[in-house]
């Protein structure tokens, strides 16, 4: 019934703002496929492909020592008389000692060469900041000094087949950083900074959640990894360095007026207008994300009126509230604004 009233908002949003549902690849039909498979065994990176290569190593390992363990039963329960050395002590110390020792020892051995490799670091082409939110994600992109030089949230852009360095964070409890067809997870602990660095083999959008219960909201803590070629992330950084544009309609017009007198600016940033707020998302391009809520819906003009007229009931818990006492035309206006802020 929940799901039904949250399907019945946004689309009561999608008829306000006169627009159809669409996925962000049909939307956006020129940028890459999106993945919405989130699985450890569609890798493009080597990270992720180290860890799918183990974990295929160590099921058929384990499969190995259950199909002998059966073998083993199976001939102790029929094998008759014929059954007899399975009692000798040689037999317990060999399969019952030694085997075990020496195939954990070689599994062991094996895993540890492996994502000991896999973690090596290189110098990082880019370096960026993520800290968990409540529940979003808060995306720092820093120069060579470590200074900030771009504010996203829930979506990251890295160059294709150049190492990327991580520095994850938390700000409230305990999150988890996880690319599944990039690399591993590594939690994000308030008052402690993990550093990871991965890499992505080819362009793509890929799925990333946090790994780690976090709250009502944990399972609506999404986010996408964007690889692109090193020259389009080098022309997308100085795009998103400027300042929001201007809306360039009449609705939108009224719509940057209706953000600002509402009180929006309050929590949110949007550069080049009044609105400085830090509690919530940077919203100074807004309109190029894929989806919003932290990956929870497709990001076009019906879904962001939805969120903004009932963001309490869609995403119960979160910080920002619902703002049901707008009319459909002032949702509308502001969600023609924010659609514009590419």
């Amino acid at each position: 019934m929940k799901a039904l009233s949250s399907f019945a908002i946004l689309a009561a949003g999608a008829g306000v703002s006169g627009c159809t549902w669409m996925l962000p690849e049909e939307s956006h039909g020129s940028r890459p496929s999106l993945m919405w498979l989130q699985s450890a065994l569609i890798t493009s990176g080597p990270n992720a492909e180290a860890i799918r290569t183990l974990s295929w190593v160590m099921f058929a390992g384990g499969a190995a020592i259950f199909l002998l363990v059966l073998t083993f039963t199976a001939h102790a329960v029929f094998g008759g008389t014929r059954r007899g050395w399975m009692s000798g002590h040689r037999f317990v110390i060999v399969f019952g000692v030694a085997m075990p020792i020496a195939a954990l020892t070689i599994l062991l051995v094996y895993g540890l060469m492996l994502t000991g490799h896999s973690a090596a670091r290189e110098n990082p082409v880019a370096r960026i900041e993520v800290v968990g939110e409540r529940w979003w994600w808060r995306v720092n992109y820093l120069d060579p000094q470590g200074e900030r030089q771009l504010v996203s949230a829930n979506e990251i852009r890295v160059p294709v087949g150049a190492p990327v360095e991580f520095i994850l964070r938390s700000n409230d409890v305990i999150h988890s950083f996880w690319v599944p067809s990039l690399a591993g997870k590594l939690d994000m602990i308030p008052g402690r900074v993990n550093r990871y660095q991965f890499s992505a083999a080819r362009p793509g959008v890929y799925r990333g959640q946090c790994a780690e219960y976090c709250g009502a909201q944990h399972a609506l803590m999404a986010f996408y990894v964007v690889a692109v070629e090193r020259e389009n992330y080098r022309t997308w950084l100085a795009d998103q360095r400027r300042p929001a544009n201007d809306p360039v309609t009449e609705l939108g017009v009224k719509g940057k007026e209706l953000f600002i007198a509402t009180g929006c600016g309050a929590c949110h940033t949007v550069r080049g207008t009044a609105a400085s707020g830090q509690i919530g998302p940077d919203l100074t391009h807004f309109g190029s994300r894929r989806s919003i809520a932290a990956g929870s819906f497709p990001n076009n003009t019906g879904t962001v009126a939805g969120w903004i007229a009932s963001a309490q009931h869609l995403k119960p818990g979160n910080l920002m509230p619902s703002f049901a006492n707008l009319r459909g035309e002032e949702l509308r206006a502001i969600a023609e604004y924010l659609e514009g802020l590419k």
